[in-house]
């Protein structure tokens, strides 16, 4: 059976577009997963079926979902299809190998061969595919879902899909080549470690043959005092050779993750939409592993190499026939160990699965306690983790099973060969071949290059997860910033400037709908004028689409069709940077800092400005919470605000956007969580702040839009009511719908 390409996921959600790639790796051609993952829509949550069914036909595949059986999977299905798998996941079945019929079925099944983006190629017999692919409540009858895929001419005749080989090896040597002259140093270190190693078993043959056979007691001193001086000098060449890999390493690591977070911080918005905390964190330990294997192994396996060649050498010169014992005996050990990786890899995801079950049940059965007492499940609940513990025993018999025929096999291959050369090398003592001086010298050098063997495996392993991790970065860096060099770039005139027609924001046939295959559209044909120095409202259901539209307005995302204008300007113009620059912004989520109150109300400022400062808390009434803090303004909180409440935190976020002292607000529910008390306090102070500014207010209180200058209504993404609070009252429409219960005003 020819070998199944494989690529392993950059991402957690990213396993149905590389379940995708990899069919098409089989089928001849190589698709970037970046372009099959915008094929895809991936959202959040991952690609849909129907995602990776778009993506799949944009390139040539003809595709079908279907839920089946076992048995029409391995008798009908064309192969290589995609399965989902735990229901969370996407793998690949590329193979199925059938029951001997002459052994029947209860002494033969299925064996399927399953490509698994996140875990490599693995087998599965009937049973254990089942209780991936299967429902949990279906594992005897039930049916299981597969996206089924053939080839259409059109998909060889596309032109081959490349993307952009943004970042490689040969940048990360660019950032080691800063340092040249240190690596020069390292390497000059190498060769003088290297050479005092050498002399050692020399001067251990002199010993025994000059100074024990001679009885010559001065020799013996002058050999000490010489191996004396040679640790020395090791110790000092390493004592050195250490805080230079300490200087570059850490100034490599500093450069490398200070351009991703560079990077990272050009990127839109709309890509953390989709991109999930453990990804991003699995980058940042990227470079670490990166750093590590270029000024660790990359630099170790010089020293390892060098010993290899030179101690290698000397052996053979002291004996040939030992050298090749040696050699044959370390290659006889490299391909013993070679062929347990495979299976020993397979294993090792497998547990980790299990394991990974068997912690979540743990999980759900101490914290929903109370749920399965009241329900009277305990003993069905401990009886499903009972059967995962058997399943994860099972298991680690195998795994252990493996690495004592690995650990046996390697030992006896080593033993054998450390045996054999002692023999050899006692046998030409006593030929008369060698001294005893020799043999001796002989046993540290192969001591000695048994260890280069060891490190060169570990390099190999090291060069395969480094390479993994480069296109995990290049797969960042090839994406497109946010603001491209060399886009136009308009600015907005500043706050306190004179009110024109040119600050208000038009939207013209404005539709929007959030990246994922099948989703509804969020925004439909809305058009709008947000008048210059007026307040606009925004009211609606929720899930109308309101806080859509205030990030349409924010450029987190660009309209899918129509148009929005600052005056006669396309906000798609402006520079990202320079628009924000001018909105201060109140969003439902707002984060706060693990940073004083007044670092948090004044972001990213130098030198905070004590009067603004002053102002800001004086409008979002924050006098009498900070006057009961023991330090006031400097007062320490924690990340998302942890120890305050959460009116407290609105009102920090409230006057973090008046300190900015923007052209344009945004505010999202901005109140919600405050008493009746304090928002009247706040929104009496904001209307004041207002007075010449653009304000566009998200709300379901009636006390925070009835004042506004143009109340708008939104419905399932459609514009539906617009004018001021008493003619939407008087229309009895949806707005009157929307706030009766506020205004007592009965059906």
């Amino acid at each position: 059976m020819a070998k199944f390409p494989h690529y392993k996921q950059f991402d957690l959600m990213d396993c149905g577009p590389t379940c995708l790639r990899m069919i098409a790796r089989h089928y001849g051609r190589s698709i970037p997963v970046q372009v099959l993952r915008e094929k895809s829509q991936l959202a959040r949550e991952g690609a849909s079926l129907l995602g990776m069914a778009e993506a799949a036909e944009a390139v040539g595949f003809r595709t079908m979902g279907v839920e089946m059986g076992l048995e029409s999977l391995v008798e009908q299905a064309p192969l290589p299809c995609v399965v989902l798998w735990d229901q969370n996941h996407y793998v690949v079945v590329h193979a199925v190998k059938k029951p001997r019929p002459w052994l029947g079925r209860r002494h033969s099944q299925e064996t399927f061969y399953v490509a698994d983006p996140g875990k490599g190629l693995l087998t599965y017999s009937a049973e254990e595919f089942c209780q991936h692919w299967l429902p949990d409540d279906q594992q005897e009858t039930g049916t299981g879902i597969a996206l089924l895929l053939e080839t259409t001419p059109a998909f060889y005749e596309q032109e081959e899909d490349s993307a952009p080989a943004a970042y490689g090896f040969g940048l990360l040597l660019g950032y080691l080549g800063q340092y040249r002259a240190l690596i020069a140093q390292l390497l000059l270190g190498v060769v003088v470690a290297s050479g005092l190693q050498l002399l050692l078993p020399f001067l251990t043959q002199a010993v025994v043959d000059v100074g024990v056979n001679t009885q010559n007691v001065s020799f013996l001193y002058l050999i000490l005092g010489a191996q004396l001086v040679l640790l020395l000098g090791r110790l000092a060449v390493e004592f050195v050779r250490s805080w230079i890999l300490l200087y570059i390493s850490t100034r490599l690591n500093l450069n490398i993750l200070s351009d991703f977070f560079i990077k990272l911080m050009r990127l839109p918005v709309v890509f953390f939409d989709t991109k999930h905390y453990g990804d991003l964190m699995q980058r940042i330990n990227d470079h670490n592993r990166i750093e590590a294997f270029l000024t660790g192994q990359a630099l170790n396996i010089l020293l390892s190499l060098l010993n290899l060649v030179v101690f290698g050498a000397v052996l053979a010169l002291y004996n040939g026939t030992i050298f090749l014992v040696f050699a044959g005996g370390s290659l006889l050990y490299l391909g013993w160990i070679r062929l347990f990786l495979h299976r020993r890899r397979q294993l090792d995801y497998k547990r980790f699965g299990a394991s990974a079950r068997s912690q979540s049940v743990l999980v759900q059965l101490i914290q929903g306690m109370q749920e399965i007492k009241l329900a009277g499940a305990e003993r069905p609940m401990r009886w499903a983790w009972e059967r995962l513990q058997a399943r994860l025993f099972q298991l680690q018999m195998k795994s252990l099973s493996q690495v004592q025929y690995q650990q046996a096999g390697a030992f006896a291959i080593n033993e054998t060969k450390n045996l054999l050369i002692t023999f050899l090398a006692a046998k030409a003592v006593i030929g008369g071949q060698l001294t005893l001086g020799a043999m001796l010298a002989m046993q540290y050098m192969v001591g000695q290059l048994n260890g280069p063997i060891d490190q060169l495996v570990g390099f190999v392993q090291g060069l395969q997860d480094a390479k993994i991790s480069v296109e995990r970065l290049n797969e960042i860096h090839a994406l497109a910033d946010e603001e491209p060099e060399g886009s136009l770039v308009l600015a907005v005139p500043p706050a306190g400037a004179p009110v024109s027609e040119q600050q208000t924001l038009h939207l013209r046939d404005v539709s929007f709908g959030y990246p994922g295959a099948g989703q509804t559209t969020v925004l439909d044909q809305i058009n709008l004028s947000i008048l210059a120095g007026r307040t606009t409202a925004i009211v609606g259901m929720s899930g109308s689409g309101k806080t859509t539209l205030l990030k349409l307005l924010l450029k987190f995302y660009a309209p899918g069709t129509g148009e929005v204008r600052v005056g006669n300007v396309a906000l798609a113009n402006v520079s990202h940077a320079s628009w924000r620059q001018q909105c201060g912004v109140v969003m439902q989520d707002g984060f706060l800092f693990s940073d004083t109150i007044a670092r948090n109300i004044a972001v990213g400022v130098e030198a905070i400005d004590a009067t603004q400062l002053a102002h800001a808390v004086h409008v979002a009434n924050l006098e009498d919470f900070l006057a009961a803090l023991p330090m006031g303004l400097h007062t320490k909180i924690g990340a998302e605000g942890n120890g305050i409440s959460q009116g407290q935190r609105q009102r920090i976020l409230i006057a973090r956007a008046v300190y900015k002292n923007p052209q344009y607000l945004f505010f999202d529910e901005a109140t919600n969580a405050l008493d009746a008390n304090n928002e009247a306090v706040i929104w009496g102070r904001l209307q004041e702040f207002f007075r010449g500014r653009t304000v566009v207010v998200v709300a379901h209180r009636l006390s925070t839009v009835s004042h506004a200058d143009q109340l708008v209504v939104l419905d399932k993404g459609r514009l539906t009511e617009s004018g001021t609070h008493a003619s939407l009252v008087a229309q009895k429409g949806q707005y009157w719908n929307l706030v009766k219960n506020q205004l007592a005003l009965g059906a």
